[in-house]
């Protein structure tokens, strides 16, 4: 694992379209047991090097029902996005994250991370690499969060951002909130 993190750490494949420089965030250990696969860092999280170091990360941390303690221990949590490097500024937020990322790096972590009971896939990208052949919208597929269990559990981002659509989805704190704390509580025991 520490060669392919090192291997991670110094991945250039995409630099030229990186507007920040290449600097991939990942946080991951062979014995960890929920994979946390959000979009990609952003510009506070590409200058820090720690993932979800931003508002969306403490709204994801409230959903999770865990303190950064737990969160940020790789042992509990790995943190893989799709993209690992800030991918620049677009016209309504952050760009995608570069398409060549997942597929040079994702499968070669998984492979060494045999202990993972639930992989949360946050926002449309990570749900779409992980669920194809999905055809619902990201909110039938957050709403039907259950046909995913055991392994995946979609989720939308947790960006303040997205306060227009919470209000729009109570369903959401009523229902998925509630099953994940519980899910993520049950790993955490073990």
């Amino acid at each position: 694992m520490e060669d392919l993190l090192r291997e991670i750490r110094q991945c250039e494949i995409c630099a030229s379209s990186l507007p920040l420089g290449p600097r991939p965030v990942v946080s991951v250990s062979s014995n960890s047991r929920i994979l946390v696969i959000g979009q990609a860092p952003g510009t506070r999280v590409h200058e820090s090097g720690v993932p979800w170091d931003d508002p969306s990360g403490r709204n994801l941390r409230k959903w999770l029902g865990v303190g950064d303690d737990d969160f940020y221990n790789p042992e509990l949590f790995a943190i893989m996005p799709m993209g690992f490097c800030y991918p620049g500024k677009g016209k309504s937020g952050d760009l995608p994250p570069r398409p060549e990322c997942a597929p040079a790096w994702h499968q070669q972590l998984l492979d060494q991370m045999p202990n993972i009971q639930l992989m949360l896939l946050i926002g449309q990208y990570a749900q779409a690499h992980y669920l194809p052949g999905k055809k619902n919208t990201l909110t039938e597929t957050v709403r039907s969060f259950k046909l995913y269990l055991p392994d995946y559990f979609p989720l939308v981002h947790p960006s303040p951002r997205n306060g227009i659509w919470m209000r729009k989805n109570p369903w959401f704190e009523e229902e998925v909130l509630p099953e994940l704390k519980s899910k993520v509580k049950e790993i955490l025991k073990k």
